[in-house]
Formats: structure tokens, C-alpha cells, sequence
């Protein structure tokens, strides 16, 4: 686990860690960003270009490819290999590795699409953007400033808390037993 002065040395101050993830991660990456962490992502990067980007913009690399983990490391990129099959086995391991809160902040979070942070957008102005039912239904909406999308916490919120809970006590058996999946 990373404390936070290893963050710091690493970073700079900052409340948030900076991640690119490779093309097998796309799913991740988008539970990522609404967890509120800055993750770059493109699925037609080369491995060549992701750890050129981690270098320079001080990311952390993840990925599922244990020769481009191998590869990372060997020219000293911070990186971290996933073993977990499931969204909630990686989240687990990411949140156990660098120490992540698996709860969703609106106030942090960021577009799952494009990875700018949201903004609140009042009922009033989401209507005729959204369909009218949600917004007789719903009264919080975002919006991110660079894509243009709205998300509000509807149905769906109900599975997105079982896959956060699931990978919370996936979590917890990863510390008691001490060691990853």
C-alpha cells in the first residue's frame, strides 16, 4: 500500500494519483474516473507510447500485460500489474495497492467518457437535455464541461454500489490474507 508521503514524493502534493491504463482496461478505467482518479486512456496506444506518457507525466501504468509490466518496471515507470479477472477483484487490488477510497464523491468525480471532472447542473437546466420523466424523477444532475454528458444517480446507481461493496470486501480479504488475488 502506498502511504501518502510515497505519494507525495512521487506526485507532488495532490489529492488524487494519476493513472494511464492500457487497452485491456477500458472498463476500469471508467469506474476509475467516477471514483474520482485521473486516468489517461486510449485502447490503440502502442506500449511504447503509454510508458513514454507515464514517464513523462508522472502516471502510473496499469495493466494486464505482464511483459509491458516487466518492461515498466525495468525502466524504473511506477506501474502495476492486475491479476483480478472481475471489475470488483481489480478494483479491490488498486484500492488495496494505493490506499483508494471505493466510494463515490460527486464532488470529485470525473466523466467515465473523457476524464474531465463533473459539475453540478441544476434540474432546471438539465431539462430539454434529458428525458422529461428523469427530471420529474431526479433533482441532482452533472455534467461534465468538456463532453457535454449528464449523469444523474438513477437505477443503475443501485448496481454500481453492489460492484463498490463487492470489491470493499474483496478488499478486506486481500489485507487479512495478505497478498493480492
Amino acid at each position: 500500500m502506498w502511504s501518502k508521503l510515497e505519494a507525495v514524493v512521487f506526485f507532488g502534493e495532490t489529492d488524487s494519483l494519476k493513472f494511464i491504463a492500457d487497452g485491456m482496461l477500458g472498463k476500469l478505467t471508467r469506474w476509475l474516473r467516477m471514483l474520482g482518479q485521473d486516468v489517461m486512456y486510449s485502447n490503440d496506444m502502442e506500449d511504447s507510447q503509454l510508458l513514454t506518457i507515464a514517464r513523462e507525466e508522472k502516471r502510473i501504468l496499469l495493466t494486464r500485460d505482464f511483459e509491458l509490466y516487466q518492461r515498466a518496471v525495468g525502466n524504473g515507470i511506477k506501474s502495476f500489474y492486475f491479476q483480478g479477472e472481475t471489475s470488483e477483484e481489480k478494483l479491490a487490488e488498486l484500492a488495496e495497492r494505493f490506499n483508494l477510497p471505493l466510494e463515490m464523491d460527486m464532488a470529485s468525480s470525473r466523466c467515465p467518457k473523457c476524464n474531465t471532472v463533473v459539475k453540478p447542473l441544476s434540474a432546471e437546466k438539465a431539462a430539454g437535455k434529458v428525458q422529461t420523466n428523469t427530471v420529474a424523477h431526479y433533482k441532482e444532475f452533472w455534467q461534465c464541461p468538456k463532453c457535454g454528458q449528464i449523469y444523474w444517480q438513477g437505477a443503475h446507481w443501485v448496481k454500481i454500489r453492489k460492484t463498490l461493496r463487492n470489491a470493499d470486501e474483496t478488499r478486506e480479504k486481500i489485507k487479512k490474507e495478505g497478498k493480492m488475488i
